[in-house]
């Protein structure tokens, strides 16, 4: 089955972090990213942009939204993704917490799925 860890990670942690620790860290995680496709679990991984630069789309009675970030009432924000093919949610989630990025943030385990379910 597969399932997706996000990165969610504390607004305003990027900055205070510092380019020399931020590339450090970013290491970390691609060195992770390596020994889960070495496993064979490993289906995709991306860094995602500060969200200052996003931009969310709603489409409401016809009418459509947009509202550029950053998103002040959001306290955190999604960094990142791994996508997994585990046997089971206890693999996926003893994956997560190997996760270098559990160390500074939160990682979330979603399995993928139907959204009625």
């Amino acid at each position: 089955m597969s399932y997706m860890l996000l990165i969610v990670e504390p607004r305003g942690q990027r900055e205070e972090r510092g380019l020399e620790a931020g590339q450090q860290v970013y290491a970390q995680m691609l060195a992770f990213a390596e020994a889960l496709k070495q496993r064979g679990v490993l289906l995709g991984v991306e860094s995602l942009a500060h969200d200052r630069n996003a931009t969310r789309v709603q489409v409401r009675g016809g009418r459509t939204s947009l509202v550029d970030g950053p998103f002040a009432e959001a306290k955190e924000m999604v960094g990142g993704f791994f996508l997994l093919n585990c046997k089971t949610r206890d693999e996926a989630v003893a994956i997560a917490a190997e996760c270098p990025a559990a160390a500074w943030c939160t990682v979330e385990v979603r399995g993928l799925g139907p959204c009625w379910a």
